[in-house]
């Protein structure tokens, strides 16, 4: 009885590993889809560099020489161990990596450097995983709805990949489709973070990386609804239809779920290929400052922001009928919206609208004025204003900390004037170096200020990345359209708010009278700008005289 058990048990042994060999060979069975690996590795990874902080760093006097040098190890040994879980966990672990890689002046460089890498090495789908998602939303299979269909994707991210293809009609068209397992992990990752968390700050009370996993909270849902990615995409297409520059693709919705989306099918340069941008003959200061007035009517005129502007969403390109520079803006699921007192959300297009999605990352009416006060107050280097605004946005006595998180720019060069001197590499340096030196202030500090600012700090430090590599970050002419735009919001607030048609036109002046001033201002830029060209082209002239 006994040896028959034992040969069934054998067989029954042998029949399950050779099942899942044959699973896992075919690749319908991932180990990283089970929930113990994926918990097991990331408590791991969590105590190890935990463990690393805590031992590598104690017997080192604190602020020497010694000590900067062997934290800079600590923490690119940190941020390496942390670039290889979330690729192992992939879904989830990627987004909020590289979400931290985006703060390029809010942490430090090795974990931003280090952890940028993921916008490159996001995990694809099979075609087999992607022809199930599509049967399942749309109820057809592949051949039935296109005539042809890349199975290469043009690109993959943390929840989902783009395939090129052409429907029966003939249009050409990008499909989006999302990742089959993120959905029903993300819940379950999210809750992993938070305990993890938990547990860092156990260790380490002076670190608060709690608003990273609320931002995942509140981010993901609306993320893995591609029907409200949609709804955002026409809403922006239609808020800045006046700018000829900006490309949204068009959403066809009768092919579109909340896993599938189709879109018109629109190709670019990378924002910040400069080698592209020289063979295209595209000028790399007007994409600058097109990219620059597209935010600025974003956060202060209309409080409606595209908050993931990385490069892999922000294409150029000449326009294949006129020869104009375009912009063509991807990847709308993530946005910051503006909701004034008494308003309500509505019914979109496409499918259930906002109300059925958890809360969306909402700029009131109170942040969006606030947050324009201060950026005049920082423009125009009015330093009393710059403290009562960040105070008011819940810096408290770190508002000279906010201040440089904002603008990227030394305190120094903050009392000077953002718009009089131009970044040099030094005070680049330094300000990065700063980023691990005030690590636990800033993570406090972020951890005090409303929800709604970590998407916009995230939004500026990737913008900047983008002029860093166009060679643009010197340029004034961003700060004076954000001015621009700061005076139109403040003024059509206060038009508003009153009835007296004399106050109403006092405003009116006012406003027309300061955006003259702003003109003026440039105006005078440009002069100086022309005329410091012309004197050194006289002194080269006088230095190379021509050959006789």
């Amino acid at each position: 009885m006994a040896r028959r058990a034992l040969k069934l048990a054998s067989w029954t042994s042998m029949a399950l590993a050779a099942s899942g060999f044959y699973l896992y060979s075919n690749k319908y069975l991932d180990p990283n889809d089970f929930g113990a690996v994926r918990v097991g590795r990331a408590v791991a990874t969590t105590a190890v560099i935990s463990y690393d902080y805590l031992t590598s760093l104690r017997s080192v006097p604190y602020g020497s020489e010694e000590y900067l040098q062997l934290r800079s190890k600590v923490h690119l040994r940190s941020a390496r161990r942390l670039c290889e879980l979330c690729c192992a966990n992939r879904g989830t672990f990627i987004k909020v990596g590289q979400h931290l890689g985006a703060l390029d002046y809010l942490l430090p460089e090795e974990y931003t450097s280090t952890l940028k890498v993921l916008h490159s090495q996001a995990p694809q789908s099979s075609m087999q995983e992607v022809r199930q998602v599509i049967r399942e939303d749309l109820g057809k299979e592949i051949h039935d709805l296109f005539v042809s269909f890349d199975d290469t994707p043009l690109g993959a991210a943390s929840l989902a990949q783009v395939h090129k293809a052409v429907l029966h009609d003939g249009r050409t068209v990008a499909v989006k489709v999302q990742h089959p397992k993120v959905q029903a992990q993300s819940s379950k990752d999210i809750l992993l973070m938070e305990v993890l968390v938990l547990a860092v700050k156990q260790l380490f009370p002076e670190f608060e990386f709690m608003w990273l996993v609320d931002e995942a909270k509140k981010n993901l849902p609306l993320e893995l609804d591609f029907l409200n990615e949609g709804r955002n995409a026409e809403k922006v297409a239609q808020m800045l239809k006046h700018f000829d520059f900006l490309k949204v693709p068009r959403i066809y919705w009768e092919l579109s779920t909340k896993r599938v989306l189709l879109m018109e099918f629109l190709d670019g340069g990378q924002v910040n290929d400069r080698d592209y941008m020289e063979k295209n003959k595209i000028d790399v200061n007007e994409i600058s400052r097109h990219l620059g007035k597209m935010y600025s009517e974003m956060i202060f005129v209309n409080g409606f922001v595209h908050c993931d502007p990385h490069p892999g969403n922000v294409l150029v390109r000449k326009c294949p009928g006129s020869g104009k520079v375009e912009i063509v803006l991807l990847d709308h699921g993530l946005y910051q919206r503006s909701r004034q007192p008494g308003t309500r959300s509505f019914m979109g297009r496409g499918g259930p609208g906002p109300a059925m999605l958890p809360p969306p990352q909402v700029l009131t009416e109170e942040f969006r004025l606030d947050y324009c006060h201060l950026w005049q107050s920082l423009i125009w280097t009015d330093m009393k204003s710059v403290k009562k605004y960040s105070q008011r946005l819940g810096a408290g006595d770190l508002y000279p900390l906010f201040a440089c998180m904002l603008t990227a720019r030394s305190w120094d060069s903050v009392n000077r004037g953002i718009g009089q001197t131009p970044v040099t590499a030094t005070e680049d340096s330094e300000i990065r170096n700063n980023a691990a030196s005030y690590l636990p202030q800033i993570s406090q500090l972020l951890s005090h200020v409303p929800r709604q600012m970590l998407l916009l700090l995230k939004t500026n430090d990737l913008l900047r990345g983008i002029e860093a590599a166009l060679g643009t970050r010197a340029s004034a002419s961003s700060f004076l359209h954000m001015s621009r735009c700061c005076i139109k919001a403040l003024a059509a607030h206060e038009k508003k708010n009153t009835r007296s048609f004399f106050r109403r036109t006092q405003i009116s002046f006012s406003e027309a009278f300061s955006l003259w001033q702003i003109n003026l201002h440039e105006l005078i830029l440009r002069v100086k700008g022309l005329r410091l060209a012309g004197w050194v082209l006289g002194l080269l002239c006088w230095l190379l005289p021509a050959p006789h």
